[in-house]
């Protein structure tokens, strides 16, 4: 069973029906039992970082979370906001105290906004290098919807990146944790290949 972290954040349908589309249970839970129980961890969200880090915290689910994560070392996902919320501070509405799984922090992408908008939305390359998660994944078009990014302390972290006004950090891995600032459930044949390398891989 892979549990999908339910904060309040959004998008937790999409990720459950791209999972069920490769034949995945995904649960949609804060209840730390199914944490316990489940093979893999998936945490999407969309919004605004000192948001969703309150999400997390009122839903108790942090501490279970890091039991699982960083104690087990059980496979786990965060996207978009999901991703950024591994890094130590997030600048989004005032510094805020991020997960810290991932050295470093999430601040605005630093762009000249009368040329890129943002949030930077719609399909854009991702340049990526050897990974699990990235495994027989031929296409590298992916879905973004963002304005923050991860920029780690740790550049050996790094392992996918894209460019829209900046090179900005769309991927990361650190030992059992995978982040992908991109929507891999909105990402096609891409992103379900994606998908598809997370759940197989074994904690």
């Amino acid at each position: 069973m892979i549990a999908i972290v339910d904060y309040g954040m959004g998008n937790v349908g999409s990720v459950q029906n791209a999972l069920r589309l490769l034949g995945a249970e995904g649960r949609v839970t804060r209840n730390p039992k199914d944490f316990t129980e489940a093979t893999h961890i998936i945490l999407p969200g969309v919004g605004a970082f000192k948001d969703g880090m309150r999400g997390l915290r009122e839903s108790g689910a942090v501490d279970s979370l890091t039991r699982e994560v960083i104690e087990k070392k059980k496979p786990f996902l965060g996207i978009c906001l999901g991703m950024q919320l591994l890094a130590d501070i997030g600048e989004e509405g005032g510094e805020t105290a991020g997960l810290g799984w991932i050295k470093g922090r999430t601040r605005r992408l630093r762009v000249d906004e009368k040329t890129y908008r943002l949030p930077h939305i719609g399909w854009n390359d991702v340049e990526f290098s050897t990974s699990p998660i990235f495994h027989n994944v031929v296409s590298h078009d992916f879905y973004f919807v963002h304005s923050y990014c991860i920029e780690s302390t740790d550049s050996k972290l790094i392992i996918g990146t894209c460019e829209y006004g900046e090179v900005f950090a769309a991927a990361v891995h650190s030992e059992n944790i995978f982040g992908v600032q991109f929507h891999p459930e909105k990402s096609q044949k891409g992103g379900l290949q994606l998908l598809k390398n997370f759940i197989s891989l074994h904690s």
